[in-house]
């Protein structure tokens, strides 16, 4: 099959007979996996990552890392330590995937393909900046588009070296000069809070740490920049932070070493998502093994948002049990915080009994694809009756009929689709293979829940 082909390609949504009830293990967490991987980079000794996600965009970060002289090797380890660290699983026990990594000098020249990741086309400038040489960074077109000045203009203050051509953004060279100064500087996140967790990371290797001072209006998916807090503290780092009785909308790292960990990755509780919303829609059950009790990722908000939307929840010895109750509610509720779980829940509005708002969302115009004129429009073509808002959608509800749903190379796009496939026959998904971006096996996870 050609590139162009696999691009074009229509996958049938299955469309759910009856009630689904099935127990679907969902691999490790991008944004645990991700920013693993930069900490243990960083690190002054080797570490390991337990169960990290092998998709396109943690591929990305490996290479790249690897690109820049970070050895990553590649094993299945026969069992893995408990770590007791939020963010990262309490307890792993059995055979898995695991990362050595064995930080060595950073050094160019390098040329890193970002694809359309935002974490690490966002986290890695300063990692470069670190680096001894010049360092290129690249990606797919969509890249280009998508925001970056904020890490760029807070780096120059910093005091790297970076040409861009006045672009703010893709492609760019950041010329690596082996350390940096760091210290203080203001940005404003409204855009992404990646800018933040960008600077942050990599903190505690410059010279003064880094002061950052969110300067914006708004600040997104704050629950991101709280994994990145807690995952620098795990590696012995010392923040201090608003969420921490610290200034509001500031954040201070103080120079010291990175210590190399042991980690063992949560699962990707966004990536659960599309499948708990399975239950909710055919008023069946789903089961996710290894559900955390605590943690920091976004996803954990699904339980609160889809028990209001009509289902109930229980975290048991098996893991987190979603039941759907055979009726599905609209919703009236802000996403700033979890924005990425925005298109399954206008997916599941879209089937409701009743109209929703989504709000707070404004910032998802800037993401893979502009994902709510991406929604607006698919849901309608299939009949649906959803606008645009100034930060987010407002949906109603219609009797929907089959057609094509199309991705615009964004993998939620894709799960929104195929949860929509679920009661509406005839639903084709253009492109299900970007799902590879975070969840490679989507579709055979997703045929296999329902018993296809």
């Amino acid at each position: 099959m050609t590139e162009s082909s696999v691009h074009t390609a229509r996958w049938p949504a299955p469309y759910a007979s009856g009630a689904v009830d099935a127990t679907v293990t969902v691999p490790g967490s991008k944004s645990v996996t991700n920013r693993g991987l930069v900490l243990a980079a960083l690190a002054a000794e080797p570490g390991w990552l337990r169960r990290p996600l092998r998709s396109r965009d943690t591929l990305l970060m490996a290479d790249a890392l690897r690109a820049l002289g970070v050895r990553i090797e590649e094993t299945v380890s026969s069992s893995s330590s408990a770590t007791g660290d939020p963010g990262v699983a309490s307890e792993a026990e059995g055979a898995g995937e695991a990362w050595r990594v064995i930080p060595y000098g950073l050094h160019g020249p390098a040329t890193l393909d970002v694809g359309n990741a935002g974490t690490v086309m966002r986290f890695l400038p300063p990692v470069a900046a670190l680096a001894d040489g010049p360092v290129r960074f690249d990606g797919d077109p969509r890249s280009y588009e998508r925001p970056l000045h904020g890490v760029i203009d807070a780096l120059r203050v910093l005091g790297a070296r970076i040409e861009d051509e006045g672009r703010g953004g893709l492609p760019l060279t950041v010329h690596g000069g082996g350390a940096l100064d760091g210290g203080s500087v203001e940005i404003d996140a409204s855009s992404s809070s990646q800018f933040i967790s960008a600077l942050l990371l990599s903190a505690p290797r410059f010279n003064q740490g880094v002061e950052v001072r969110h300067t914006g209006a708004t600040l997104p998916s704050l629950p991101h920049i709280r994994m990145t807090v807690d995952m620098l503290r795990r590696v012995g780092a010392q923040v201090d932070e608003p969420e921490t009785g610290g200034e509001p909308n500031v954040w201070r790292v103080s120079p010291s070493a990175v210590l190399g960990r042991d980690l063992t990755v949560e699962p990707d509780l966004s990536n659960a998502q599309p499948f708990l919303a399975a239950a909710l829609v055919t008023g069946g059950r789903v089961t996710i093994p290894d559900w955390p009790e605590a943690t920091t990722q976004p996803g954990d908000a699904l339980r609160t948002i889809f028990t209001e939307m009509g289902g109930s929840c229980a975290l048991t010895q098996q893991g987190l049990v979603f039941t759907g109750s055979g009726r599905v509610h609209g919703i009236d509720v802000d996403l700033g915080e979890v924005g990425e779980l925005t298109p399954v829940i206008a997916a599941v509005a879209a089937v409701a009994d009743s109209p929703s708002t989504l709000r707070g969302v404004a910032h998802l115009r800037l993401h893979e694809t502009d994902r709510l004129a991406a929604l607006t429009k698919e849901i309608n073509e299939l009949g649906g009756d959803v606008s645009e808002t100034a930060d987010g959608l407002r949906i109603r509800p219609r009797p929907l009929h089959g057609g094509v749903f199309h991705t615009y190379d964004d993998h939620r796009m894709a799960t929104a689709g195929s949860v929509i496939g679920l009661t509406v026959e005839g639903i084709e998904i253009e492109n299900v293979a970007t799902t590879a971006k975070t969840l490679p096996d989507f579709p055979r996870m997703w045929t296999e829940m329902l018993g296809v």
